[in-house]
């Protein structure tokens, strides 16, 4: 980890309406992200968390403020500029494994690489979270946690300089989630990836670099850890 920052928010708001009614799920969020760190996103549901990591990835748009990612100003790209921002910058990770499951998983990952700029091959991606034995599977003869982590590998294989990850164990049990954020981990170790969890699980906090409490679209506490455990050190 490096004291560069790769995501600086500042003042960020995101104010959504439907009819007569506002629900103002970023209240002025001021933040920086540092290069290759593991930060964990912890807050009650509606709290903005997801809010922030969809604008972060490109995925919405805040209604006031600015957000930054290096130099590039994320609030002030159209609809097109933030799909070439995502697709050369940013790998997804959601509860879902969104894989399709006429697919196996090495033609799931090679998705991705067909119109990624600088890809691993597949087999290496599956590799990096130990699934090399299952290349040739389709999603229905894996378990939940090897489909998660298909999806894993389907995020890394372009590269991406951050992994935007909204509950990646949130389907899974205790065992299965521990080799999810080990997979994780590891990735953060070996490539350098900005990584950033949101998870309603708060044994998790433990893995990060920092945890970012949120409380009604604010940020109400950052903590810093002294060391990071492993996740098969921490109990769920």
């Amino acid at each position: 980890m490096t004291d560069q920052r790769i995501f600086s928010a500042q003042s960020l708001t995101k104010v959504y309406t439907t009819g007569e009614v506002e629900v103002r799920a970023l209240r002025g969020l001021d933040l920086e992200i540092r290069t290759g760190e593991v930060v964990v996103l912890l807050g009650p549901s509606g709290s903005g968390k997801s809010t922030l990591l969809n604008i972060m990835g490109g995925l919405d748009q805040a209604t006031s403020g600015r957000l930054f990612f290096k130099e590039l100003e994320l609030t002030s790209l159209d609809d097109g500029g933030l799909t070439a921002y995502r697709r050369r910058h940013v790998g997804f990770v959601f509860q879902f494994y969104n894989l399709v499951p006429s697919l196996t998983a090495y033609e799931n990952v090679a998705l991705v690489t067909e119109i990624a700029e600088n890809p691993m091959l597949p087999e290496e991606a599956l590799a990096l979270v130990d699934l090399q034995a299952r290349t040739d599977h389709f999603p229905a003869q894996l378990s939940g946690g090897e489909q998660q982590r298909v999806a894993i590998a389907r995020a890394i294989a372009k590269r991406p300089e951050v992994l935007l990850c909204d509950e990646p164990t949130g389907a899974l049990d205790s065992k299965t989630g521990i080799r999810v954020i080990e997979a994780l981990l590891g990735i953060n170790a070996q490539l350098g990836t900005t990584t950033l969890i949101i998870t309603h699980n708060a044994a998790l906090q433990e893995v990060a670099d920092r945890v970012i409490f949120f409380a009604d679209g604010q940020i109400s506490k950052i903590r810093k850890n002294e060391t990071r455990r492993a996740a098969a050190e921490i109990s769920w």
